[in-house]
């Protein structure tokens, strides 16, 4: 029967359950489900077991529904491959980057690109952090109606490519480098959940879309390193990648393609997630007046209207605590897959080799078991009497183990810095009306967030004390 447990076999001192979804369409409902109501169709599956088998398409997939079973998961790279519909979808676009790599290359990968992201080097980014802040806020207008959305790109655009490529790109460029950058990840995830090629080449709109902003981005990444390799050496990531492409540094010399690769890579991962965290924070911050008191009177006591430096950011600790409670709430990275190389056993289901198994942050993140209400809006959690009672693994924004996210502590920050300079003097609310839920694309957040801006005096309070 649809739905019915398939086993219930013991795992250390737990007995974990195995089931399938339940649909009417088996070859192709799991995947519309997906598509068209993401969010509730994975919130359904742990009514069915812990470790939970779908389709996608006519494949069978396994979704893991508990953080233990998705820790193992994730620390088991040998086991399970970065890979599936959506990695085989990434890599047609990123090549054979730092995400999209099989283990076998990821540790020389990551070698060479881990020290970009040390805490040295990312506190020495705070400043051009604020610095790109400021323009985007001093360019709101009291009054004016803002594409909170639309701006937050265009930061994290500007951070990301100053970090990568200096002054390298200019303000057209770079534009039309984030109009791109969306349309693609606008067309990723529909081409994740229906892993078949034919529809997508149709000559439609959106496919015509799609195509065009992918040539246009490789070449204004190709463009950008030719010119690069003419112009001296420069101390950023992409004189990095050059330097070792010469065959300056440790380890072996990588290859133009390798170059390419790592940037596209770093574009697409560096900029849309980061700037859909700070507009699902912003829209959050509107709705709990409380929360956002909070974060104005902190940057007020600490920053008085100014940027942070890199040893202020540990006194923000509300400002943080909305950082965290937003990656929680509304996961960026919200759904991801991992492949088989080999049979293997989970929670006593038998997975054979090039099984797809899929885990979603989101899921993990609103479980009441981990989270109590987890549909609320809540920074408090994140405070230091809080924090002990969440179960290890249950908060994944950027995953675990060693393919966890390079530029964690960058985009941590990043936000950090972003939302207390522009709470510092401004303050955005919501137009008249109900606000639409984010929709999930291969990333989630507001897409298309309008707010408007209202001046906000500088003005010393207390801190509220801790509930």
């Amino acid at each position: 029967m649809s739905g019915a447990l398939h086993g219930a076999v013991p795992t250390s001192d737990r007995v974990w359950t195995v089931g399938t979804a339940p649909g009417i369409f088996p070859f192709f409902s799991h995947g519309i489900a997906l598509f068209r109501r993401p969010l509730a169709f994975l919130k359904s599956l742990p009514a069915y077991g812990d470790v939970v088998r779908i389709r996608l398409g006519p494949l069978p997939a396994w979704v893991v529904c508990r953080p233990e079973l998705v820790h193992r998961v994730l620390v088991d790279t040998r086991t399970f491959d970065k890979g599936g519909p959506q990695y085989d979808r990434l890599r047609s676009l990123m090549g054979d980057g730092l995400v999209t790599s099989r283990q076998e290359t990821h540790r020389r990968q990551r070698r060479l690109l881990q020290p970009c992201f040390q805490p040295s080097q990312v506190a020495a980014y705070t400043a051009l952090m604020g610095e790109e802040s400021v323009a985007v806020r001093d360019s709101w207008r009291p009054g004016e109606r803002v594409d909170v959305s639309a701006a937050m790109m265009a930061l994290t655009t500007r951070v990301t490519s100053r970090v990568l490529l200096s002054d390298t790109l200019d303000e057209t460029t770079s534009a039309e480098l984030r109009e791109c950058l969306a349309t693609v990840v606008r067309g990723l995830f529909v081409r994740t959940v229906v892993p078949l090629d034919a529809p997508f080449r149709v000559p439609l709109p959106a496919n015509r879309r799609y195509s065009q902003a992918l040539r246009r981005l490789h070449a204004v990444v190709e463009a950008t390193v030719a010119q690069r390799r003419r112009s001296a050496p420069r101390d950023d990531l992409l004189g990095t990648l050059l330097a070792a492409e010469r065959g300056e540094g440790e380890g072996p010399p990588i290859t133009g393609r390798e170059v390419h690769d790592h940037l596209i890579t770093l574009l697409l991962t560096g900029v849309e997630t980061t700037a859909l965290c700070l507009a699902s924070a912003f829209s959050l911050l509107a709705g709990h007046p409380e929360a956002e008191r909070r974060v104005h009177a902190e940057v007020d006591a600490v920053l008085g209207g100014r940027p942070p430096t890199a040893g202020e950011l540990p006194r923000l600790v509300h400002t943080r605590s909305v950082v965290t409670e937003t990656l929680r709430h509304s996961p960026p990275g919200w759904l991801f897959t991992r492949v088989t190389t080999e049979e293997t056993e989970l929670a006593g289901c038998r997975l054979p080799r090039g099984a797809t198994v899929l885990y979603s942050p989101y899921l993990l993140h609103h479980d009441p078991a981990s989270f109590p209400d987890p549909d609320r809006f809540r920074p408090e959690r994140w405070l230091a009497r809080e924090t002990a009672a969440v179960p290890h693994g249950a908060m994944l924004p950027f995953a675990a183990g060693n393919r966890k996210c390079v530029g964690d502590a960058f985009a941590v920050a990043e936000a950090t810095v972003a939302l207390a300079t522009i709470a510092g003097r401004r303050r955005l609310r919501h137009l008249p009306g109900p606000v639409a839920p984010p929709r999930p694309a291969v990333t989630l957040g507001p897409r298309s967030l309008v707010m408007t801006c209202e001046p906000r005096p500088l003005a010393a309070h207390d801190l509220p004390k801790d509930r």
